[in-house]
């Protein structure tokens, strides 16, 4: 009877811990980063210096938070399953369709680490910032690199690719920010660094996932490689003020 209960409630804090991921946003801003929310009538969004993206549980309640933050920024994305009522001063630019990807950490394959990759410190933010807003633009700002760990790959005295870490819960986080500088792409840096920042976060004791858009298929395979499974869709909406 005891081994019967303990089996049961490992089945529902599981599903429980899974059932975040349908809103991970919310979860990350209600857990870990609560430090760095805003709340909003009703909904939550990260505050602007550390990235321009948010989310909500009730849809009727999101033109109003939706008008108030973008009077903070010049563009934000809102991360969700569906697609939320939005204010007339905004324009829905694009909804970019994004397969969601778990890593169970018994699937993490083994992989051989033919760079020197190391955890970037303050000293490197500027070079990361620089790097990442050269390669891939979007949601990335200087203080985002205060969201979680960022690893790094230098090589002629530069920093030429990296990973990190952005939403995170109690149970999840996000590998991010996989950018290698077009100079130096084709070497095996992603693969070996997303396998790397995968290891440090299965030692910190949670999940690791990931978004990345569904018509990556390069990119979807490398993930698929080292382990990930696609659980689910979910949309990554960008919205502009219609005065832009």
């Amino acid at each position: 009877m005891k081994i019967y209960f303990l089996n049961k409630l490992f089945y529902f804090y599981t599903m429980n811990k899974f059932a975040k991921l349908n809103n991970p946003v919310w979860y990350s801003l209600n857990e870990t980063h609560k430090n760095i929310a805003l709340d909003i009538d009703g909904m939550k969004f990260y505050k602007p210096e550390f990235c321009s993206f948010g989310c909500f549980i009730n849809t009727n309640n999101t033109e109003k938070a939706m008008r108030t933050y973008s009077k903070l920024v010049d563009g934000f994305y809102i991360v969700s399953k569906t697609i939320p009522k939005h204010p007339n001063n905004l324009i829905l630019q694009k909804a970019v369709s994004c397969e969601q990807m778990v890593l169970n950490p018994s699937n993490l394959i083994t992989l051989e680490h033919n760079s020197n990759i190391i955890k970037l410190t303050q000293v490197h933010k500027k070079e990361l910032y620089e790097l990442i807003m050269l390669v891939m633009p979007g949601t990335f700002r200087e203080k985002s690199f205060e969201m979680g760990d960022y690893y790094g790959i230098f090589k002629d005295n530069k920093l030429v690719a990296v990973t990190g870490e952005r939403i995170q819960t109690n149970d999840f986080i996000e590998v991010s920010g996989v950018v290698t500088h077009p100079d130096y792409t084709r070497r095996g840096f992603a693969k070996q660094l997303v396998h790397y920042t995968s290891v440090q976060i299965i030692k910190k004791n949670k999940t690791p996932i990931l978004h990345v858009m569904d018509i990556n298929f390069g990119a979807i395979k490398l993930y698929k490689d080292l382990g990930y499974k696609i659980t689910d869709k979910i949309y990554w909406i960008y919205y502009t003020n219609s005065n832009n």
